[in-house]
C-alpha cells in the first residue's frame, strides 16, 4: 500500500511538470533523461570514499529555447546514499553494504549556451523530497535487504547544483555534481550512526529531445 501511494504520487508529479512546461505558447523544449550517478555523503568535505553507484531518470524542459540563456527544470527519479566494504580477519568474511536513499528531486538551473548552443552551462539549486530508504548487503556472511523506516531521515533535501553539457540536434550529453546542504539523518538513533552527513552526486547523463 505505502508503494502503490508512492508511485502514484511520483505519477502525479511528473504529470504536473509536465502540463506546466507544455502551458506555455512558444512552448518550452521538453525531453528525458537517464543517467548515472556516483554518490556518497559528506560533512565539510567530500572524498570518493565509499562511492555508490546508481542512476537517475526523468524529463527536463528548458525555456527560451532560442535564446542563449534560459530557465532549465527537470523532474527526476535518483538514488543516493554510500556503499562501504568491511574486510574480516585474515580477509576472511569480507562484506558490502550499500546505504541507499532515493529520492523525487526537482533541480531548476540557469542554462547558459555558448558556441551557438553547441556547449551549455548549467548553475542553480535542487529541492528533492525522500521516498524510501533501504540497507543492501552481500558478500561472505550472505546477501540481503531490508527496508529502512523514512522518518530516520529527513523527508527534504535542499542543494546546489551545477553541470556541463553538449548538444547535437536533440541529444544532450552532461556531467553534473550536486552538493546537499540538509543533513540527512534526523532521528537521534540516525544522527548517531551518520552525525551531520549531507548527500553528494556526480552525474553523468544522457537527454534526448533537447536543445
Amino acid at each position: 500500500m505505502k508503494n502503490s501511494y508512492t508511485i502514484t504520487r511520483s505519477m502525479l508529479a511528473v504529470l504536473g511538470l509536465t502540463a506546466f512546461l507544455s502551458a506555455s505558447a512558444q512552448g518550452p523544449q521538453v525531453g528525458v533523461k537517464l543517467g548515472a550517478n556516483l554518490s556518497n555523503f559528506h560533512d565539510n568535505e567530500v572524498t570518493d570514499d565509499n562511492a555508490r553507484f546508481g542512476f537517475n531518470v526523468g524529463i527536463m524542459g528548458r525555456s527560451s529555447p532560442d535564446q542563449p540563456i534560459g530557465l532549465q527544470a527537470e523532474l527526476l527519479y535518483t538514488t543516493l546514499g554510500n556503499s562501504t566494504d568491511y574486510h574480516g580477519f585474515f580477509d576472511m568474511g569480507d562484506q558490502s553494504v550499500d546505504f541507499n536513499l532515493n529520492y523525487l528531486q526537482l533541480p531548476v538551473m540557469v542554462s547558459f549556451r555558448l558556441a551557438d548552443g553547441v556547449f551549455e552551462i548549467q548553475a542553480g539549486g535542487y529541492a528533492a523530497v525522500l521516498l524510501n530508504a533501504n540497507v543492501s548487503t552481500d558478500g561472505d556472511l550472505g546477501s540481503g535487504e531490508d527496508d529502512v523506516d523514512v522518518d530516520n531521515f529527513n523527508k527534504m533535501d535542499f542543494g546546489l547544483v551545477g553541470g556541463l553539457a553538449f548538444n547535437a540536434g536533440p541529444v544532450q550529453v552532461g556531467v553534473r555534481y550536486n552538493y546537499g546542504l540538509t543533513d540527512v539523518a534526523d532521528s537521534d538513533a540516525a544522527k548517531t550512526l551518520l552525525g551531520d552527513a549531507k548527500n553528494s552526486c556526480a552525474q553523468l547523463y544522457l537527454a534526448v529531445g533537447m536543445p
